[in-house]
């Protein structure tokens, strides 16, 4: 099995990074959709933050990850042995991490008859597939914008409830399917249906970087990795274990992490301002912002993670265009405000008939140039660079 590229040399893509460490923190958020041209470090990216999660505990030997400390969401063999007075033993393992090919076909992914164990057993035995592999995980799918129609169909029903059922040949079975999904896509092959579009929390484009020095470094960072991967790798150890700490205090201290009451009116502000459809844009922003103050060490949400977030959750949510970058997010808030700080919004929320929701004083969108600047800003300040490194793992 070949070594990741470090999450900690990617150089360029920050906006992505954050959108990825944003999602790793809270997995309720719905998954990242990373857009850009071919050769943007999409792939790259996704893989090396499964190497950021936290190990999980799980009881030994089960294909569904269940957590032994969980007895009321052990599947159906795990809650028999329960039953039975046997001890669930736990271990702990890394956070699965499953590929999604494109040429799966629906027996891999729901699961299946296990004909052998059932032709054995004379008992109907089911076969896990990657939705089994994947609970508690990451279910990864590049190239999602190709995935086919009936993939796309069973990925939507099971990423929404959380159980994937399996009904065939006399087979019933049901069992716990949780994962974050990333997609990853170049949009000149095709867009997404729009029903499966907004099934992502969040939303990134990203571009090739301009500035020539930088390129260099890429390009730099790429070879050296080519050629020596694993004195490369050893490089960025203790940057990428920083990380992997980060995110895991983060997820500690998430269900702690203050809301006010002034973050959600400015949540529902700025989806209503742009017209998002539904309400899966404010509970991105909240959730996300929320993750954003668990990276950054805070105990309370503040409206600069909300409108540092607004891009990544709105890009695919404003109806009337197309997915919009972040800095055109930014762009169309501000016009919808009329570029003002302060509007007022028609429609009330029920129990707020006296009351007005505005945008706050204090709304200041920042454009995607700086989407995730000041969480690498504050990350840089914990990473321990190795001395030998010629270039700096973030920028």
């Amino acid at each position: 099995m070949s070594e990741s590229f470090p999450f900690s040399a990617i150089l360029g893509q920050e906006a992505m990074q954050t959108a990825l460490l944003i999602s790793a923190v809270d997995p309720t958020i719905g998954g990242v959709l990373i857009r850009g041209q071919k050769g943007t470090a999409k792939s790259t990216a996704a893989r090396a933050m499964a190497s950021l999660l936290p190990l999980i505990k799980v009881v030994a030997g089960c294909p569904f990850h269940c957590d032994p400390d969980q007895p009321d969401e052990l599947h159906r063999e795990c809650c028999a042995q329960l039953a039975s007075g046997t001890t669930l033993p736990g271990e702990m393992t890394a956070t699965p991490f499953v590929d999604l090919p494109l040429s799966t076909t629906e027996d891999r992914l729901v699961g299946t008859l296990h004909l052998e164990n059932t032709l054995h057993s004379g008992r109907r035995q089911f076969e896990p597939g990657l939705f089994a592999a994947a609970h508690r995980g990451i279910l990864y799918v590049d190239e999602v914008n190709l995935l086919p129609d009936h993939l796309v169909d069973l990925l939507l029903d099971t990423a929404v409830s959380g159980q994937n059922l399996v009904e065939r040949e006399g087979l019933r079975y049901s069992h716990a399917s949780r994962f974050i999904l990333i997609g990853t896509m170049n949009p000149e092959e095709g867009e997404l249906r729009p029903q499966f579009l907004d099934r992502f929390g969040l939303c990134v484009t990203i571009a090739g970087v301009d500035d020539m020095a930088l390129r260099r470094e890429i390009v730099l960072q790429r070879l050296s990795f080519d050629q020596a991967p694993d004195r490369f790798i050893s490089r960025f150890i203790d940057n990428d274990e920083t990380l992997r700490q980060q995110v895991f205090q983060a997820r500690q201290r998430l269900k702690d992490v203050i809301i006010p009451t002034g973050i959600v009116d400015q949540a529902v502000a700025i989806a209503a301002a742009s017209r998002a459809q539904g309400h899966r844009a404010e509970l991105a922003l909240v959730r996300s912002a929320r993750a954003l103050a668990a990276l950054l060490d805070r105990d309370s949400v503040t409206a600069s993670d909300l409108n540092q977030v607004a891009g990544f959750a709105l890009a695919h949510r404003i109806p009337g265009a197309a997915v919009l970058t972040q800095d055109q997010v930014y762009q169309q808030l501000a016009e919808l405000t009329g570029g003002k700080s302060r509007r007022t919004l028609s429609d009330q929320s029920p129990g707020q008939d006296n009351d007005e929701i505005h945008l706050m004083d204090n709304m200041d969108f920042p454009g995607s140039a700086a989407a995730g600047s000041s969480l690498f800003t504050y990350l840089k300040k914990k990473l321990t660079t190795a001395s030998s490194a010629p270039t700096k793992p973030l920028t």
